[in-house]
């Protein structure tokens, strides 16, 4: 019964976007029925995977070859079916089919194609099957992110990530491949059971790294995703970053569940990893001042927090610490919904903001809280999650990390103490999350507006903030009662790491669920008991209005406030030496002069400074070699004979 609700709600969600290519361009009646078609659909995959988890014996009849339908499946089968459902509901009103008459029917499509094959991932237990849902979703995202692409910048950027999703698939060809030797069949089932050598098994784990890894945006191979993100619309950017990039952790996990006796570099490559990609992203963050650009780079720290909880985890199989497990892996995949939701929850917001103003540029924004305060109070929400803070839910995740890593000392030595060092780098991480998040709140949504794009600003409907007040109240939820997931997290834990004892410490008893309900819900009670007094206060006592503070100027302007570069400067600096930042300031202007202008970039160090130039290298020297292509068979049959008389005398 649960496997076919949720073949169910993946078929309903494939053919929401079939209707509206019946329809004319102009109509929005197949924009509606594909997101009539996207709840019904989530509602019942949903509903099939919560059975799965708390009612199995709904699972009388079993899935047939081929698939499955387990915890690991359901945690992210979860966020899988949620977002895309809210995404189609804020679509409704953010990507009109009135107003996109060219892309509107293409977007929803394939929309509902890349959310029906994300879940088919999940549920795959066969090769052939999960390539063929692989490539469905590799397709299908291509086609949303050059949604706009009459626009240059657009089309490079689909083509950046074409490359990098086929690639990821190459790899996992050669890892599917050595799978098939080992087990004799393209089935996990009996792969799981096979006899692996120790060289399979590594060659297994690097080609998975570096396969999922490029899809989940890995730091260095993180290379397309800061521009699919910000080139996107944005409730696809949610679904990418809430849903897409996650598919990469799945596989990953899903895989190493079937790798019995894991070396200890397996882990600490993958916890060294998690550290790279969770430091560098949030600092390429703070440099960035196109406002989905910066959230994009914090999907790439996020996955590195996700990373350095399965890496604790994997140590923890190897070296027997029960504790380690349980904690590595409950962090990781926690935090695999909390990102989920936190993350799309920061794309609305974001989609709100550009829909308003019609600029992603943080520079040309401010004051936006005024004509915008149901925006600005849950861009605030998620960025609080983000930054992992109570009350909310990226608080819980990270703290299951921090207690593995802690936890990682006591009796630890060698390899295990020495991956302590991810707690210090986990703390930066948030220290800079903060800063950075400080920088895009008060540039956007406080102060003044510093160019004309928000002065007309006006609140989304409630099509764009419905779905961002359900996202944020999930949020809240996670954060005030983690006790109730614990449970789900514990049963998947167990799939995670066979080895696993079942009669071993539990989730409950490693960490503190009850008194982060207790310390979240006083502070929650504390923040509203105040709002309330200040209100009263200013209720009974009025306000006055005056002029803000202005240094002694005659007449400030909007120009005198921080901007988001000024703000992020000295961030900028400290890590110049991996950000590079690229400056235009004037030089020798005249005393009065008029037109001076000031800009300032920090390039993606990895794409633009190592990858562009190698390529624009391997071009011009393939190039000198066109005088090889004659167009004369004669020519192409003298090459044949050659390079056989070569092979002859070499030989």
């Amino acid at each position: 019964m649960s496997f076919w609700l949720v073949i169910a709600g993946i078929v309903f969600h494939a053919v929401s976007g079939v209707p509206g290519l019946l329809r004319k361009r102009d109509t929005d009646a197949g924009q509606h029925f594909a997101a009539a078609m996207g709840l019904i659909g989530s509602a019942l995959g949903i509903t099939g995977a919560l059975l799965a988890v708390f009612a199995p014996q709904f699972l009388a009849v079993e899935p047939p070859a081929g698939f499955a339908l387990d915890g690991i499946s359901v945690i992210f089968l979860l966020p899988i079916f949620l977002i895309p459902a809210l995404g189609g509901v804020y679509g409704l009103e953010y990507w009109k089919q009135a107003d996109h008459p060219d892309s509107g029917r293409k977007l929803r499509l394939f929309y509902g194609l890349i959310t029906a094959s994300l879940a088919l991932v999940t549920i795959s237990a066969h090769a052939i099957i999960f390539l063929v849902a692989w490539e469905i979703m590799a397709l299908s995202a291509f086609f949303l992110i050059t949604s706009e692409d009459e626009d240059q910048s657009v089309r490079e950027v689909g083509w950046i990530y074409l490359v990098a999703t086929h690639l990821a698939t190459l790899c996992l060809f050669a890892m599917f491949a050595i799978m098939r030797s080992a087990a004799g069949s393209f089935s996990f089932a009996d792969f799981a059971t096979a006899t692996v050598s120790p060289q399979l098994a590594t060659a297994i784990f690097l080609l998975a790294a570096v396969s999922f890894g490029l899809k989940a945006g890995v730091m260095p191979l993180h290379i397309w995703l800061p521009g699919a993100h910000a080139m996107s619309p944005s409730h696809v950017s949610a679904l990418m970053s809430g849903v897409l990039i996650k598919i990469g952790i799945f596989g990953l996990v899903r895989i190493l569940a079937m790798l019995p006796h894991p070396p200890i570099w397996w882990g600490a490559t993958l916890l060294v990893a998690g550290v790279i990609s969770g430091v560098f992203g949030v600092v390429f963050a703070i440099g960035q001042h196109d406002l989905k650009r910066l959230l994009a780079y914090h999907s790439v720290e996020n996955i590195g927090i996700i990373v350095i909880g399965i890496g604790l985890a994997m140590i923890g199989r190897t070296l027997g610490r029960n504790d380690l497990i349980m904690l590595g892996f409950a962090g990781g995949l926690l935090h695999v919904w909390n990102h989920g939701l936190f993350k799309s929850l920061l794309f609305f917001s974001a989609g709100s903001v550009i829909h308003a103003t019609h600029t992603r540029d943080i520079d040309h924004l401010g004051g936006l809280a005024k004509n915008m305060p149901k925006t600005a109070l849950c861009f605030a929400l998620g960025a609080v999650a983000i930054c992992g803070l109570p009350p909310l839910n990226g608080f819980v995740s990270e703290l299951l990390i921090y207690l593995g890593l802690f936890r990682s000392i006591i009796g630890g030595t060698g390899a295990l103490a020495g991956a302590a060092f991810a707690a210090p780098a986990l703390a930066l991480i948030g220290g800079l999350a903060v800063a950075c998040f400080v920088k895009a709140f008060g540039s956007v949504f406080l102060g003044q507006a510093r160019s004309t794009h928000p002065k007309h600003a006006h609140e989304a409907s409630w099509r764009m903030t419905r779905p961002m007040f359900v996202l944020a109240g999930i949020c809240l939820f996670i954060g005030l009662a983690p006790l109730l997931v614990a449970p789900v997290l514990e049963n998947v834990i167990h799939l995670c790491a066979p080895e696993l004892p079942q009669k071993t410490e539990t989730l409950v008893s490693l960490a503190p669920f009850v008194w982060v309900s207790i310390g979240s819900l006083a502070l929650v009670a504390l923040i509203v008991l105040t709002s309330y007094a200040l209100r009263e206060r200013l209720r009974r006592h009025g306000t006055a209005s005056a002029g803000t503070w202005d240094c002694g100027y005659a007449a400030p302007s909007p120009t005198m406030q921080y901007t988001a570069s000024s703000f992020a400067q000295m961030l900028v600096q400290l890590f110049a030496w991996v950000l590079h930042p690229k400056t235009h300031a004037p030089e020798g202007e005249p005393l009065f002069a008029h037109g001076a202008h000031f800009r300032s970039h920090v390039p993606d160090y990895v794409l633009d400074v190592i990858l562009r130039p190698t390529f624009r290298i391997a071009a011009k020297l393939t190039t000198s070699f066109r005088f090889l292509q004659q167009g004369s068979v004669h020519a192409y049959l003298f090459y044949i004979v050659a390079f056989l008389i070569f092979l002859l005398i070499w030989k």
